[in-house]
């Protein structure tokens, strides 16, 4: 049966003046099935409303003056890459613990909140839908929401809701789901502008927790590391129409890496560490114009063996360099872009990798959480010029339950979000803590419980200085379910 995903070759070559000679355009694909646009619904609005999952504790201290203040439109934050230009925050926590400005039930998923221009976006799976909700990041009330229906279950059990935060450029905000149904809404009123199902549309494979990589912009481009049929292994389509401009043919499955654009030898580059489910397991760094889709280079980094994927995301190290992580078997490498586009290997960390959160580069080095597992998870400093360990930490501490238990804790496979000269570092089970790195170790400045609940694994949001964290699962002490609280982190 001939697949409606119909594909050709170009038939020319275009020449581009370099020292290396010429580029060939990439393979053209063709759109099989562009969505359709619908013109944004006007809205009724008479302001936020309260909704029955929400519960609104107390208002956050006035921001201080000279506060430097952020929005958080995209999974790692403004410039991709887990730093937010965010000052006057708490240096310690209150005692007690860190206040709760609001808190809503949520759904189930692994996403961030995402805040721009005063609203709150917020992807998650509500019963059978996946559903996006529009809040004010203030009170927490709602605007709007809106769904739809999904039918999809993890085959190992973990969440069946979305990996993929929102992302939210130019009055649009978009979304793709567990199975990778990618939408794009209006922010006012969030109307469906269009939608389509790439699993259906361009025939992508299973993956083994579903789609799970976050979108980037770029250009008027929504960018997707998608891993279709006829080896589409990264598509761009227009973010206003939501078709096809582009693609990138290499035979690398999506990974749960998100795409990033980096400006290497002089213009930006789309680097996309791509890896999914494939057999034989196959994955690594691909380096592409973001404006064609041509690819430059490949660099293969994936585990060898079939359950394994790339999950952490590409850091930049200057100088043209790029460091990429698994935490299967092979660990870290850097990597350099060479003057002919071509990537070439500078060292490699076996012990160092991560395996879903991304690493921070602090003044050249590199600070991670590396850890397949919870048991093999390490706090870990590298050098970023010679690959050298700087220091290996285990952070293990004991903290008295209610009824006097002493429970074992670590941050585990932890995630980091930079800020205000510090690091607010989440752990898997609802730790904060505040942490400064150097080439001789980490100092732990302050660390409060936020809840005892497994699965806390998306990054930590930070806007106007209060702090939204991401509740995945039911608090195995107090028994409350899984939500989004939003605390006061605002200083003096």
């Amino acid at each position: 049966m001939k697949s409606r995903f119909a594909i050709f070759s170009a038939s020319f070559a275009i020449a581009i003046s370099s020292a290396t000679g010429q580029e060939v355009a990439p393979k053209i694909f063709v759109d099989p099935n562009p969505p359709k646009f619908s013109e944004p619904k006007p809205g009724v609005f008479d302001g936020a409303k309260d909704f029955a999952e929400l519960t609104y504790h107390a208002a956050p201290k006035p921001l201080a003056k000279g506060a430097v203040t952020a929005e958080f439109p995209r999974f790692l934050g403004p410039s991709d890459d887990g730093k937010s230009p965010e000052t006057h925050l708490l240096a310690k926590f209150p005692e007690g613990g860190l206040k709760p400005v609001w808190e809503m039930r949520k759904g189930t998923g692994y996403t961030s909140a995402i805040i721009v221009n005063d609203r709150l976006f917020l992807f998650d799976r509500i019963g059978d839908e996946e559903t996006l909700q529009c809040l004010d990041p203030l009170t927490g009330k709602e605007f709007w929401r809106t769904g739809y229906p999904i039918e999809y279950r993890d085959r190992y059990g973990f969440s069946n809701g979305p990996r993929a935060s929102a992302v939210v450029d130019g009055g649009k905000v978009y979304t793709i789901g567990v199975t990778a149904i990618l939408s794009c809404h209006d922010v006012s009123s969030g109307s469906v502008l269009w939608r389509r199902d790439l699993t259906a549309d361009f025939e992508l494979p299973t993956y083994f927790f579903g789609y799970g990589s976050c979108p980037i912009i770029y250009d008027g481009k929504i960018i997707l590391n998608l891993g279709g049929k006829g080896n589409l292994a990264v598509a761009a389509f227009d973010q206003h129409t939501g078709k096809l401009v582009w693609g990138t043919q290499h035979e690398w499955r999506a990974s749960y890496a998100s795409p990033l654009i980096k400006k290497l030898r002089g213009d930006d580059r789309l680097l996309v560490f791509a890896g999914g489910e494939s057999d034989p397991p196959t994955g690594g760094l691909l380096c592409i114009d973001p404006k064609t889709g041509t690819l430059f280079d490949s660099f293969p980094w994936r585990a060898p063996k079939f359950e394994s994927v790339n999950g952490s995301n590409p850091v930049a190290l200057g100088e043209n360099r790029v460091y990429i992580s698994e935490a299967y078997v092979i660990g870290g490498v850097c990597l350099e872009l060479t003057e002919n586009l071509k990537w070439k290997e500078v060292w490699k960390a076996p012990f160092a990798g991560s395996h879903w959160t991304t690493p921070q580069v602090l003044d050249g080095n590199i600070y991670a959480f590396r850890g397949r597992n919870e048991p093999d998870a390490w706090l870990v400093g590298y050098n970023g010029k010679t690959g050298d360990e700087l220091w290996r930490k285990e952070t293990l501490w004991q903290e008295k339950l209610p009824g006097g238990r002493d429970y074992n804790l670590s941050y585990f496979r932890g995630c980091m979000l930079h800020a205000d000269g510090r690091n607010y570092a989440l752990g898997e089970l609802g730790t904060l803590g505040i942490l400064k790195f150097s080439e001789e170790g980490y100092e732990e400045i302050d660390r409060t419980q936020l809840f005892f609940a497994q699965s806390t694994w998306s990054l930590p949001v930070i806007s106007k200085g209060l702090l939204y964290i991401s509740q995945h699962q039911t608090d195995f002490v107090s028994k409350t379910p899984a939500r989004l609280i939003c605390y006061d982190l605002r200083g003096e």
